[in-house]
């Protein structure tokens, strides 16, 4: 059977070491070079024709960053981050580069505890070798995220206390997307041209330690209130709330307010944070007046949730092939047969404000 090749870029010569060990533990890969810079990466590239790249974004010369423009338009290879937690924001910055996924260390430096990425770098490099080729190909233009423009404080009135009647059709937007999200929820958030006296609630897949940068660096291109949730976080029209990294988020009505939970994943939750408890816990409080989203991603996680929230009358959209950049979870959602629209990416927003009754 043919090797799957890949090329490990990293100017640590302890990481260069560790990651090749770790990846040649797949029987399917075999590592056929690595390059300290962005330099050197390139002339790996062209001379030994990887499969993928695993890369550092710190390195001397020419960095990660350069590098990944490079690989990412010029050469279509698929790029998996390794970076450590302390660097979070930059990782963002490299997914909306065009990489398609990133593992956490859990130092910078040169530590045994390095090893402890295995079965995730396992797992992703399997997921991302069994996309048909060409799939996660996907031109994510570079810009300077902008500062919001100052807008008014929207009333603390909880997004759909039960019984009181509203004039629009939906209440509360729950978002679930993993490989590709993170550059797919930014241009979402960033496209809507007013804050809309609806509520948004996010679970992506993602680490411990991430969650709070991504929303940080959301908060700042969107005209809704963006942050990382905490229990106890009231769920408020024009504010939109990330699921923490490692942890589910969950909802309950208290005193008639609609108030986020943070609750460590049960052992059956192959997807952290969860978009299937999101969406199960959130559609038996807004019923009718949600609309789910399902975005990018591998697995079937939010497959299970979108019944429900089908069952209880809510609306259910999902990211079609066309722009996805894994049509992993979209895919499977669709597949339920309870999807009311399949739209690209670029129309979401407006099949959210459509589906809302505010166009």
């Amino acid at each position: 059977m043919k090797k799957i090749k890949i090329v490990v870029v990293d100017d640590s010569a302890f990481s260069r070491r560790s990651i090749t060990r770790m990846l040649e533990g797949l029987d399917s890969v075999e590592v056929v070079g690595y390059a300290i810079n962005g330099e050197e990466g390139i002339q790996k590239v062209i001379a030994l024709k990887p499969d993928l790249i695993t890369l550092d974004l710190e390195m001397p010369k020419m960095d990660g960053f350069t590098l990944l423009r490079i690989l990412t338009t010029r050469f279509s290879l698929p790029v998996i981050v390794i970076s450590a937690l302390s660097g979070a924001d930059k990782v963002f910055r490299a997914l909306e580069l065009g990489a398609l996924d990133f593992i956490a260390k859990p130092s910078s430096s040169a530590s045994v505890e390095l090893l402890s990425i295995k079965e995730d770098l396992h797992k992703k490099v399997l997921q991302i070798l069994a996309l048909k080729p060409g799939s996660h190909v996907r031109t994510v233009p570079e810009y300077d995220i902008p500062e919001r423009s100052p807008v008014g404080q929207e009333s603390a009135e909880p997004a759909g206390k039960a019984g009181i009647g509203i004039q629009h059709a939906i209440d509360l937007v729950a978002i679930g997307s993993s490989t590709g999200g993170p550059p797919a929820l930014q241009q979402i958030f960033s496209a809507f041209e007013q804050k809309y006296p609806f509520a948004v609630v996010v679970s992506q897949h993602m680490p411990a330690g991430f969650t709070k940068a991504f929303a940080d660096r959301l908060n700042r291109s969107s005209l809704f209130d963006i942050k990382e949730a905490e229990d106890g976080d009231l769920v408020l029209p024009g504010r939109i709330l990330i699921a923490p990294g490692g942890k589910n988020m969950v909802f309950e009505v208290c005193g008639g307010q609609v108030t986020a939970r943070i609750v460590a994943p049960s052992g059956s939750d192959r997807y952290v944070p969860s978009v299937d408890a999101m969406l199960e816990s959130c559609a038996g409080i807004y019923r009718k007046r949600v609309a789910a989203v399902i975005l990018t991603g591998m697995g079937n996680d939010g497959s299970k949730g979108i019944r429900t929230i089908k069952e209880h009358g809510g609306c259910v959209i999902a990211e079609s092939e066309e722009s996805a950049v894994v049509y992993g979870m979209p895919r499977e959602a669709v597949a339920t047969g309870v999807v009311d629209h399949c739209v690209p990416l670029d129309r979401v927003v407006s099949e959210i404000i459509t589906q809302g009754g505010f166009s």
